[in-house]
């Protein structure tokens, strides 16, 4: 597999507790295009999977804990793709672990090669979809009708949240505190605690996370108060 050199490998975790087995794994995966990373138990890999990984590679039959409760246990914590290995040939085994959560399954012995297919086809089943980039511009305030749209879809806004966002849009970059903003917003600050901002932003991150999940338009200065991003 031809890579760019600046392009990072996906890593891949083996929780596998024969070395031998692991190696030949990681030998394989290696000469892929992948980063392999082994541990040899239960417990290792659960606080290997707190780390950025694309895949994770388990085998049922550890020593320390039963592979299908560490399997509920990484599904529990993480939406990262497992393929299981089991020794196992039986049916019930192989549905048991599609059904806790696994995106395939390989039985030993299997061939290395045939592995990483399977590593390289479940990442692309599970690759995020590209997101589009904005069709006209990030922002489009309609001041009369008091509607913006953001990357071209109107936001259901309120009063207020509208108010701050259009604020933010005026001056993008300029950091506003929570006080200057309920200065120009609120129409009697004085009645309105701080936290109240803090309410509003973040209803407003999370309509604007259901336009872009990749983008945060806001930027929050800690001690300070709240910006918009120049770079949209």
């Amino acid at each position: 597999m031809d890579r760019d050199e600046n392009q990072k490998k996906p890593v891949i975790l083996i929780i596998e507790d024969e070395s031998g087995i692991a190696d030949t794994i990681a030998y394989s995966l290696s000469t892929e295009g992948f980063e392999a990373r082994w541990v040899a138990t239960g417990r290792e890999g659960l606080e290997a999977a707190g780390s950025p990984v694309d895949l994770v590679i388990l085998d049922i039959g550890l020593p320390d804990v039963s592979g299908f409760e560490l399997l509920k246990e990484l599904r529990r914590i993480s939406p990262v793709p497992v393929l299981v290995l089991t020794a196992r040939s039986e049916e019930i085994d192989r549905i048991l672990g599609l059904e806790l959560g696994a995106d395939d399954y390989v039985v030993k012995p299997f061939s290395p090669r045939e592995l990483a297919s399977r590593v390289r086809a479940i990442l692309r089943r599970t690759a995020p979809a590209p997101v589009e980039p904005c069709p006209s511009g990030t922002f489009t305030v309609d001041r009369n009708r008091r509607r913006i749209h953001y990357c071209g879809t109107p936001l259901s806004l309120s009063r207020y949240e509208y108010d701050i966002l259009a604020l933010f849009i005026s001056r993008p970059g300029w950091v506003f505190s929570r006080e200057k903003i309920m200065e120009i917003v609120w129409t009697e600050p004085e009645e309105s605690l701080e936290r109240t901002v803090d309410a509003h932003i973040k209803s407003l991150r999370n309509k604007m996370r259901a336009v872009r999940p990749d983008v945060d338009p806001i930027v929050t200065h800690r001690g300070v108060g709240y910006a918009l991003r120049e770079d949209l």
